[in-house]
């Protein structure tokens, strides 16, 4: 079974990859920029290889913005082998455990998805990752605007595109339930990965507040339709 798909076109000078197994559930985001691609995020360790090979067709990885540095989306960087970048607030936990030390196995519910998380979370992990720079809010990337949206972890960041009102947000919302895995409308992601709960419901209403006509969270996705509704509706709930 392959463990990437081939990058569909989601918007001008935008690709997307769809990676794991058995649920290609993982994105990782090929943005067009000055003759090769900027990524955004890297998907887990399994991935690395079919994402590079991707993304030599439109040219050099010019570097990967990690979204943050948990496992699936660290895992695949170091074997792609391009420049990371990240948000200051989020370098030490790429440069270390990826964030294992906020996690809160204890409040999954489901006793087993205690052991199969930690487990998984493990095997998609490529270790620490070298940042060579950082990059803060308003901060250009590719033709998209950094943005600010801590929560899920101290630096999660997403970006924004003004014109055709795109965002690609990383873990600012989820669309699963990461104990079942089914999906549905978005929601905050789940206590027990998250650094701050009540800073990830703040990040979604400030995410919502953009008014965005399609939105890429980092696994599933997009939303459409009246974004900025659904948005609201996940931080309230």
């Amino acid at each position: 079974m392959a463990i990437a798909s081939d990058p569909e076109r989601i918007a001008d000078g935008v690709w997307r990859i769809r990676g794991g197994a058995p649920v290609k559930m993982m994105n990782v985001f090929l943005i067009e920029d000055a003759g090769g691609v900027t990524l955004f995020d890297a998907g887990i360790r399994q991935m690395s290889q079919p994402v590079a090979a991707a993304a030599a067709r439109f040219g050099p990885v010019q570097r990967i913005v990690l979204g943050n540095s948990h496992a699936d989306h660290r895992g695949g960087a170091p074997g792609i082998g391009a420049p990371v970048v990240c948000h200051e607030a989020e370098r030490a936990d790429a440069q270390g455990d990826g964030g294992m030390h906020y996690f809160d196995f204890s409040r999954l519910s489901f006793p087993p998805a205690r052991l199969i998380s930690r487990r998984l979370l493990r095997s998609w992990d490529a270790g620490p990752v070298r940042v060579t720079d950082t990059v803060a809010e308003g901060d250009e990337v590719a033709g998209f605007s950094v943005l600010d949206l801590p929560g899920h972890s101290p630096g999660t960041i997403g970006l924004w595109r003004e014109h055709d009102r795109l965002a690609l947000c990383n873990d600012c919302f989820a669309l699963f339930d990461p104990q079942t895995t089914l999906k549905g409308a978005p929601r905050v992601p789940h206590p027990a990965f998250n650094f701050s709960t009540p800073a990830a419901r703040e990040s979604l209403r400030k995410l919502a507040a953009k008014a965005p006509q399609t939105a890429w969270p980092g696994h599933h996705g997009p939303v459409t339709g009246d974004v900025r509704a659904q948005l609201e509706a996940a931080a309230a709930a």
